[in-house]
C-alpha cells in the first residue's frame, strides 16, 4: 500500500517537529535545575544554613554560567540538525543574551515542550482504550457496564488529540525558531557592527589588491617598454653619431626620433614613479618624499618626524596613501596655486595616526568639491579610513590636513 506524497510529507514533518521538541525539553529544563541548584546554594549562604564559604560558590556559579554556554551551543546544533536554521555562534562574552535564553527564556518553552510530548502520550492511551479494556479479563468487563460508552468517548477524544496534535508541535516549533532568533541571533545593531566590520575587511584587501596590481604594472613597464625604450633611443643615438654621411633630411629625421625616445624615456620615468615608486619600498617615506620635494618645480619645505623607536613601519597601503597625497598636492601647488612661491610638507607620525600637513602660500580658493584631483585624494584617503580636510580662503594661504590611521 502506498502512502500519498501529501501524507507523506506531513508524517515527516510531525516526526520532525516531535524530535525538535523531545530534544529541547533537557536542553531547557537541566539549565532550570542548575539555575535553582546555584539559587539555594547562595541562599543557604547568605542565611547561614550552609557552611561554606561565599568563596566556594565562585566555582559553582562560574560553572553554571560555562554550563550556559555550552547549552546555548547546543542549541545551536539542534536548531541547525532538525530543523535547518542557522544560529549565529554567538561570542563567550555575550553572556546576558545566553543567560535570558537559558536561564529565563528557555525553561518557559521546555514546560510547554513538556506540556505537549504529555498530551501526545495521554491521547495515544486515550485512543488505544477500547484495546486496552478487550485485554483485561471478561469478568471485570461484566462488573462494569456502560464501558464501552465510556472507552467510546476516550478514543474519540484521544483521537481529537492526536489530530491537534501535529499543528500544536508546528506552532511550538515556530515559536521556538522565532525566539530563538530574537534572542539567540543577531540584533539589528550588531548585524550592523558586523556588517561594517566585514566592509572594512574587505575594502582593506581591495586596497592591498589595487597595490600589489600598480606595483606590478610599475615592474612590468620597469622590465619591459621601459628598458625597450631606452634601447630605442641608444640605437638612434648610435645612428645619429656614425651614419654622418646620410642627408640632412634623413639625419633631421634621426634627431626628432632621437629627441621623442628621450622625451618617452621621461614621461614613462614620471609615470613609473607615479604608480609605485622604488624607493618607496626600499627607503621609506622619508626618502620617497625627498625625492619629491628634490623634483618640484618650486622651493619646499620638507619634515618628517617618524619616531625611531616604533616597533614597524607604516603599513604600505597607508606610506603609499602618503605618498601620493603629497606627490599630487606639490603638483596642483605648481600647477593651480596663483603666486605660489614655497610650499611646506610636514608629516607626523602620533601614536596610531600619521599626519600629512602641505601648505603653501598662493592665492587660495582651491575647493575640493569643484576639482576632481582633490575629490580623488580624499576618496584615495578615505579608502584606508582617513580624514582629509582642506582650508584655502581667498588671498590664501592654503593648507591640506591628512590623518591617517596606522594600527599598531
Amino acid at each position: 500500500m502506498t502512502v500519498p506524497p501529501r501524507l507523506r510529507r506531513a508524517l515527516i514533518r510531525m516526526r520532525r517537529d516531535l524530535a525538535f521538541v523531545a530534544a529541547g525539553v533537557p536542553l531547557h529544563l537541566v539549565p532550570a535545575l542548575l539555575s535553582w541548584w546555584a539559587i539555594s546554594l547562595l541562599a543557604d549562604t547568605v542565611n547561614g544554613v550552609s557552611s561554606e564559604a561565599p568563596v566556594e560558590l565562585i566555582a559553582p556559579l562560574t560553572l553554571l554560567v560555562i554550563a550556559g554556554y555550552g547549552f546555548t551551543e547546543a542549541q545551536r546544533r539542534r536548531f541547525r540538525a532538525i530543523c535547518g536554521v542557522e544560529l549565529p555562534r554567538l561570542r563567550f562574552t555575550e553572556g546576558k543574551r545566553q543567560l535570558g535564553y537559558n536561564w529565563l527564556v528557555g525553561p518557559l518553552l521546555g514546560v510547554l515542550e513538556l506540556l505537549l510530548l504529555a498530551l501526545l502520550l495521554t491521547a495515544l492511551v486515550a485512543a488505544l482504550v477500547l484495546v486496552w479494556v478487550w485485554l483485561v479479563p471478561p469478568q471485570w468487563r461484566r462488573g462494569h457496564p456502560g464501558y464501552t460508552t465510556t472507552g467510546t468517548y476516550l478514543t474519540v477524544l484521544g483521537l481529537a488529540a492526536l489530530a491537534a496534535v501535529p499543528g500544536l508541535a508546528a506552532g511550538l516549533v515556530r515559536l521556538e525558531i522565532l525566539v530563538g532568533r530574537a534572542v539567540l541571533g543577531v540584533s539589528r545593531s550588531d548585524e550592523l557592527a558586523r556588517r561594517v566590520e566585514d566592509l572594512t575587511v574587505s575594502r582593506a584587501g581591495a586596497v592591498d589588491a589595487a597595490d600589489a596590481e600598480r606595483r606590478r604594472i610599475e615592474r612590468d613597464l620597469h622590465d619591459g617598454a621601459q628598458q625597450r625604450l631606452v634601447s630605442l633611443a641608444l640605437n638612434l643615438g648610435l645612428a645619429k653619431a656614425t651614419l654622418t654621411d646620410l642627408p640632412p633630411e634623413a639625419q633631421q629625421v634621426i634627431d626628432a626620433a632621437h629627441r621623442e625616445a628621450k622625451d618617452a624615456i621621461e614621461e614613462l620615468n614620471h609615470l613609473v614613479r607615479g604608480l609605485h615608486p622604488a624607493v618607496l619600498d626600499e627607503l621609506g617615506l622619508d626618502a620617497a618624499l625627498s625625492g619629491l620635494a628634490a623634483r618640484a618645480p618650486l622651493p619646499v619645505r620638507l619634515r618628517v618626524d617618524l619616531p625611531a623607536e616604533l616597533p614597524q613601519r607604516t603599513a604600505p597601503a597607508v606610506e603609499a596613501v602618503a605618498y601620493f597625497v603629497v606627490s599630487e598636492a606639490l603638483t596642483n601647488i605648481a600647477k593651480h596655486a596663483r603666486e605660489a612661491t614655497r610650499a611646506e610638507v610636514t608629516v607626523t607620525r602620533l601614536g596610531e595616526i600619521l599626519r600629512v600637513v602641505i601648505a603653501d602660500d598662493g592665492m587660495g580658493g582651491a575647493d575640493p568639491s569643484k576639482g576632481s584631483g582633490l575629490k580623488g585624494l580624499a576618496q584615495r584617503v578615505r579608502s584606508v579610513d582617513g580624514t582629509f580636510r582642506m582650508s584655502s580662503p581667498v588671498g590664501g594661504p592654503t593648507m591640506m590636513s591628512v590623518e591617517l590611521p596606522c594600527p599598531m
